[in-house]
């Protein structure tokens, strides 16, 4: 399988699918296309029938979109616990992916992936708090309800945690006030192999946008 993606240091779609390959073990080679370049569009497009990136190839297959690739994960390698296996915790485990993929733009809007940034805090606006409000708040129950097997919202790392993975990101880099268990579920997202190899790679990419809060 191919994982074709965008920068390390901004595309948290990107980080999404590639983060669950990693933890999970599964062998994948990647394929990095900057973005906002010249040309850049077009070398996606080849690729992507959506034009944008994340995608993933496998021999004469083609799925675009992280939720949609995660999904396509579960069903290739099925013993891999990308959903947990109890039924209710796999039902809310795809509900508040789901949640995340499809919402808190606010969020997005006011403090976009960029892992060369400094930690410090933002004026975040009553927007913004509502969406680290709900997020708070799934985290928490999800832990609550089925997270006694580990650190992560369903025990065992899962797709809901790939989707949450540049959350935390945006929480950990805009330093935004969680509570003490949601920072000890992001200091474990923040301790995986897999999140550092990937924070490093987008450290020292030679790639800048030109309107990114890049302040290393």
């Amino acid at each position: 399988m191919k994982l074709v993606i965008g920068n390390k240091a901004y595309s948290s779609w990107s980080f999404r699918p590639w983060i669950l390959l990693k933890v999970l073990g599964i062998p994948f080679d990647e394929e990095l296309i900057p973005l906002y370049r010249e040309g850049s569009a077009e070398a996606i497009r080849k690729l992507s029938p959506g034009g944008k990136v994340p995608a993933l190839i496998d021999g004469d297959i083609v799925v675009w979109e992280s939720l949609s690739i995660i999904e396509y994960i579960a069903d290739r390698f099925p013993d891999r616990g990308v959903w947990p296996a109890d039924p209710a915790a796999r039902a809310h485990s795809r509900s508040i992916a789901s949640e995340m993929h499809s919402g808190f733009q606010a969020l997005r809007n006011r403090c976009p992936m960029n892992v060369r940034r400094v930690p410090h805090p933002i004026v975040l606006g009553p927007e913004v708090e509502a969406n680290v409000a709900r997020i708070v708040a799934g985290w928490t129950e999800a832990r609550a309800r089925f997270g006694a097997g580990g650190p992560f919202l369903y025990g065992a790392f899962s797709g809901a945690d790939a989707m949450y993975a540049p959350v935390v990101s945006r929480f950990h880099c805009y330093a935004v006030p969680v509570p003490p268990e949601a920072r000890a579920y992001m200091d474990a997202i923040m301790a995986l192999p897999a999140w550092k190899d990937w924070m490093e790679a987008g450290l020292i990419e030679p790639w800048r946008l030109a309107d990114s809060d890049d302040v290393t």
